[in-house]
């Protein structure tokens, strides 16, 4: 059987069988045409390093990237390390996409870990520091205080923080405390006054407090102190009687990913709540501590915690840097980006009379394509499902739910359909990944409100980004859908970089109003006419179109692919890309993170450009252009070109077919990709490169202020109107 997106696509004579001699192994592929996935994940965390170290951005923009860093890697070794220690520890340990052992790839992420590490604590104190020091925000140390201010700060310490204080003693009566994940912690040698023996103490760094603490009587300057120094300077007051010998930060990092092996006749609400709760406490995976805690109290860390010399990460500097979004809270624009104000998309623009628009309306004229951030989510994604909401028109409302804010309109509109009686279905994903409780309590108060909550396939995340409204107009039923590469999250979307299309179209409404249908039911095997679905076509039909493009070039015909994600790292896919590639098709591959893409492979990635843009919004779009020899085919959609998105997720992609959208879809992307572009470079052995100046040393277009720009520009032109 045919797929009818394929046969709308020119591929109505693709058998199944030409289908399965394009899967095969192609001989003239070189065996190590991959570049390690772990090892191109900490390239990415570099890049946004990188940006950290830019002189060129606003300090507190720099500060930010350098809390991002921090957290990225976090969840790095919280999951990606994680899963590799598991496997190698149960003895399921499989090679790598690269053929390399688990424990070896463990060894490389190790020392690449470590010099990235040390590099993020050398930016800190030499760059960035500095920096904010310069433009009036001084973190200072205690040594560096006057009389005065010790004073007052030592009122706020008894006031503020002493009562939270919980100091955990070790000794035979009281054994070594459990640490939890990613807390900052004190480890603290004491000498008993009475007896003269050494103790030991550990003390957790209240996460519930700021943790850098202002220092009063600045003036101008705002100067700050880290919470940990100033508890440290205190340890006298929670030890009265002892001598303090030592301190020394240090920092724990646990195996939190959660394993939920799931079954019809299982709750799955209830077994995702079990699991949580053992997250807390994993086996441990990382060890940061300051680099001048001495070997005794490392040991006894080292045998307590079971850990091994290869997991301690010695760092020159504060740890925890992810305590630097605190300072999100210092109100000095002049610091930031300049602020931008999403606008409203031109079809959601309300007219002369200033009056609400009608967003259905709008749709049923023609396609909407959105772009987050810099069309807003409010009067665009948010609009559409309160005028649901509150439309007596309105029949049904059905969407996908995979991570939302913890006070989403989004959520709130849903309710507010359910109690007016409309038949509303949210399909929430409650398996996404640290998002897990939020998503158990939003479900549940859904449940309360009337709305029939389902959690998907078994064995199956729920990724899609989808949104249907039933309709009832002149007695007929009309279909107005969402298609999006976004999260229906208000938060988000300001900083994410997102598409998003609405449209009217009966086929789009029937094959959404399918696949709902399944998602609440069983399993999806239904073929669409306008979407792609995985687990089932998503890659089949992918395949097929980068194959089209082989054939089209053999043909001596057009061919180009163009392929936006977060992550490409798929085998098949790769493959599709280098067969395309040796044929003469132009390949550009414009991604965030992961890329397990080489570039380096004489006769096979010659004509395959990879370029990685990263900045004030992150890049989240999923976008697949196929030149398809004149008539371009442009799909956008939740899926990244990884395993888990391609087969153990339901993913949907959706043809975009106004011509219109089709043109800044594929001009957005050779933006990207032209080298007149500030962006990062693929290059030989891995390695990326950032241009950010031509040859004459002037600076290049900054791809996302562009975007800000004309899409300003373009509402401009209609208010003109």
């Amino acid at each position: 059987m045919i797929d009818p997106l394929l046969a709308d696509s020119g591929l109505g004579d693709a058998e199944d069988d030409d289908f399965d001699a394009i899967e095969e192994p192609d001989s003239l592929l070189p065996d190590h045409r991959y570049l390690d996935r772990e090892l191109s994940w900490l390239a990415f965390n570099q890049r946004v390093l990188e940006l950290a170290e830019d002189p060129t951005l606003p300090e507190l923009e720099r500060a930010n990237f350098l809390a991002i860093f921090a957290s990225n890697l976090d969840e790095f070794f919280m999951v990606r390390v994680a899963g590799l220690k598991r496997r190698i520890l149960t003895g399921l340990a499989v090679p790598t996409n690269v053929g390399r052992a688990p424990a070896d790839v463990l060894a490389d992420i190790s020392a690449e870990a470590h010099a990235l590490q040390l590099r993020h604590a050398d930016v800190w104190t030499t760059q960035v520091k500095p920096a904010l020091s310069d433009s009036g925000i001084e973190i200072t140390e205690w040594d560096d205080l006057t009389e005065s201010e010790r004073e007052t700060l030592g009122d706020y310490f008894q006031a503020q923080v002493f009562p939270v204080l919980m100091p955990l003693a070790v000794d035979p009566a009281h054994p070594f405390p459990y640490i939890s994940g990613l807390s900052l912690n004190l480890a603290i040698r004491i000498r008993n006054a009475r007896t003269g023996r050494q103790e030991f103490a550990r003390l957790k760094v209240p996460p519930m407090l700021p943790r850098f603490v202002a220092v009063p009587g600045g003036g101008e300057i705002l100067r700050f102190i880290r919470l940990e120094e100033l508890i440290a300077n205190h340890l006298g007051d929670l030890f009265p009687g002892m001598e303090v010998l030592d301190h020394h930060a240090f920092r724990l990092t646990r195996n939190e990913d959660v394993e939920v092996e799931e079954d019809e006749s299982e709750n799955l609400i209830q077994a995702l709540e079990a699991e949580l709760l053992k997250r807390r406490f994993g086996p441990p995976i990382r060890l940061e501590i300051t680099d001048d805690m001495d070997d005794v109290t490392l040991e006894l860390l080292i045998k307590e915690l079971d850990i091994t010399d290869q997991e301690v990460y010695r760092l020159p500097g504060p740890l925890d840097l992810r305590g630097l979004f605190d300072l999100s809270r210092i109100d000095r624009p002049d610091l930031r980006y300049p602020p931008h104000v999403p606008t409203t998309a031109v079809a959601f623009q309300p007219g002369d009379s200033n009056e609400r628009p009608d967003v259905f309306k709008a749709i049923g004229k023609a396609d909407v394509l959105v772009h987050h951030p810099y069309e807003s989510f409010a009067t665009s994604v948010q609009a559409f499902l309160e005028q649901a909401a509150r439309d007596p028109h309105v029949l049904a409302i059905k969407q996908t739910l995979y991570r939302t804010s913890g006070d989403s309109p989004i959520v709130q509109a849903l309710i507010d359909a359910a109690e007016a009686g409309k038949q509303v279905l949210a399909l929430v994903e409650v398996k996404a990944r640290f998002d897990e409780a939020n998503n158990i309590v939003w479900a549940r108060k859904l449940e309360k409100a009337g709305v029939h909550v389902v959690y998907g396939l078994v064995g199956l995340k729920t990724h899609c980004k989808l949104a249907l409204v039933i309709r009832e107009e002149d007695g007929v039923l009309r279909h107005y859908s969402h298609v999006g590469t976004g999260n229906y999250n208000p938060k988000t979307s300001r900083i994410y970089e997102d598409f998003g299309l609405f449209t009217a179209d009966p086929q789009v409404g029937r094959d959404l109003t399918r696949l709902f249908n399944e998602l609440s039911g069983y399993a999806i095997e239904k073929k669409f006419k306008r979407l792609l679905v995985a687990p089932l076509h998503l890659r089949r039909g992918l395949l097929r179109l980068i194959d089209r493009e082989r054939k089209n070039a053999e043909a001596g015909k057009p061919a180009h692919v163009r392929i936006k994600v977060n992550s490409m790292v798929d085998e098949q896919i790769i493959d599709a890309l280098y067969r395309a590639s040796r044929a003469g098709v132009k390949v550009d591959v414009w991604v965030r993170g992961i890329c397990s893409l080489r570039v380096d492979l004489p006769g096979v990635s010659d004509n395959i450009t990879v370029r990685s843009i990263l900045g004030r919004y992150l890049e989240h779009s999923r976008i697949f252009a196929f030149e398809n020899d004149g008539d371009p085919q442009v799909l956008i959609g939740s899926a990244d070109m990884m395993h888990r998105n391609l087969d153990r997720r339901v993913e949907a992609l959706v043809r975009v077919t106004d011509e219109a959208h089709v043109q800044e879809l594929t001009t957005l992307f050779d933006r990207a990709m032209d080298d007149g572009t500030n962006s990062w470079h693929l290059e030989a052995g891995g390695v990326w490169t950032r241009r950010t100046e031509d040859a004459d040393g002037n600076p290049l277009t900054d791809l996302q202020d562009e975007t800000m720009v004309q899409i300003q520009r373009r509402r401009r032109k209609r208010s003109v109107r």
